[in-house]
């Protein structure tokens, strides 16, 4: 078993490889996190024009899901820093208990931040890429900010992962139409969907209107074949209960809702 261990961003999302996360952070334990990523040199030969916020090096960091029900710090935009550290104490690992690896899903995805800006006022503007599932096998908040020891997790098709996929895609077509209502046009007109197994796998985890618990199970499902008949039951599931429903808002295929720490 091969570990690494990497800064901890923990969430009330999933973040799926492939998908992209716009994060908003400004509490200072996430600050502190994101200056150290901004020490990573850039590749290649100096460049002073270079924007020092973009980098082609990975700059990664694991996003793991919080547990529902679990206690957190308050988060709002430009919450200070004295309101957090007096409603959840302070320190890394604030909001998360004693224990804190028993706040968070077992099973969480490596980012990797290809932008991070940082603002007058300290917070930070970031653009990160989910890459790879981890599990996590301890948590160390002995620093400025929560670490994980991770192990990556293989991706291993499973039996019948294609011919599943044509039919998950079939039957988000179907949802996507209901989702945008039958007298708007297609989510998918003008954008080819891919046909990767994998890939298909995660557009539509991300893509579908799923609770946490639901999407952090098909994150963690044992291999792509098991999310695709997973997910083919729930979007027919779905797309049932849409049916009986006036309306729902549409959903990004590929960014998730910026969210606030």
């Amino acid at each position: 078993m091969t570990t690494v261990r990497l800064p901890l961003f923990p969430l009330n999302s999933v973040l799926f490889p492939g998908l992209v996360l716009p994060l908003n952070v400004f509490e200072e334990r996430y600050r502190a996190m994101m200056r150290d990523l901004l020490k990573t040199p850039p590749s290649g030969p100096e460049n002073p024009d270079a924007d020092p916020a973009v980098s082609d090096e990975p700059r990664q960091f694991v996003v793991v899901a919080i547990r529902d029900g679990h206690e957190v710090a308050p988060s709002a935009a430009g919450l200070p820093d004295d309101v957090t550290t007096r409603e959840a104490g302070s320190g890394p690992a604030a909001g998360f208990g004693d224990d804190p690896i028993a706040s968070f899903h077992a099973v969480g995805c490596i980012a990797d931040a290809a932008t991070i800006r940082e603002r007058a006022d300290g917070s930070f503007e970031v653009l990160a890429t989910g890459t790879q599932r981890v599990k996590l096998h301890s948590v160390d908040a002995s620093g400025a900010y929560l670490t994980a020891e991770v192990e990556e997790l293989p991706e291993d098709d499973g039996d019948e992962a294609g011919a599943l996929a044509e039919g998950v895609l079939r039957a988000f077509r179907s949802y996507q139409k209901r989702l945008a209502g039958a007298r708007e046009r297609s989510l998918t007109t003008g954008a080819e969907l891919p046909d990767e197994p994998s890939v298909v796998s995660y557009l539509v985890a991300a893509a579908a209107v799923l609770d946490v618990p639901t999407k952090q199970r098909l994150l963690q499902a044992p291999d792509v074949a098991s999310r695709l008949r997973d997910e083919l039951t729930l979007l027919r599931a779905e797309t049932a209960i849409i049916r009986h429903l006036p309306s729902l808002p549409a959903t990004d295929l590929t960014r998730q809702a910026t969210s606030l720490n």
